[in-house]
């Protein structure tokens, strides 16, 4: 799921090259204040894209208690169903790195660090796929099937371009550019 490198999947503050190895190669004892940075910027990206998760979640829990929430057929419910449950399930991925952090075994530093930052991608793509849910939900609602079905190949488009295809694009050229140094 993740490759054990800070950033592997997700945005970060500078190339993920910098670090020579993997995570999960690194020992808990020698390799102490690696780890240490490592996770420091891990929880740094949490808290950059928690808060907007979190109030996705906010407002999918009180969307049902609006005066035309029952008027949504049943596939616009099913796609709400998914937005809901997507978005729990990010928030989730998203704290249990602080809750292993803090819980975690001590001296279990490189596992700790591998788990997180797998549950920080996992917790990324359970975001993309409650955007793209509630997306076609409410633009179906709004519009109408065809306009749902266009606005939500868009954003798909939008998530594979910014989280997939540029990431690699510079990973790439970062490999293209470094392989003799």
């Amino acid at each position: 799921m993740g490759s054990g490198r800070v950033g592997a999947a997700s945005p970060d503050p500078g190339p993920v090259e910098d670090f020579e190895k993997d995570a999960g190669e690194l020992d808990d004892i020698a390799d102490r204040e690696e780890l240490r940075s490592r996770y420091e910027l891990l929880l740094q990206e949490i808290r950059v894209s928690l808060p907007g998760v979190q109030i996705l979640l906010a407002f999918l829990l009180t969307a049902p208690f609006s005066q035309r929430f029952g008027d949504v057929d049943s596939w616009g419910r099913a796609a709400f169903g998914i937005a809901l449950g997507s978005s729990l399930v990010s928030v989730v991925c998203l704290l249990t790195p602080t809750i292993l952090h803090r819980l975690g075994e001590r001296t279990a530093r490189a596992q700790r660090l591998v788990w997180s930052i797998r549950l920080e991608v996992a917790g990324l793509l359970a975001v993309a796929v409650a955007l793209v849910t509630a997306t076609w939900g409410v633009s179906r609602y709004v519009f109408n099937s065809a306009v749902g079905w266009t606005v939500t190949g868009g954003a798909v488009a939008l998530f594979l371009v910014c989280w997939v295809v540029l990431p690699r694009r510079l990973r790439r050229r970062w490999h293209s550019t470094h392989r003799d140094t």
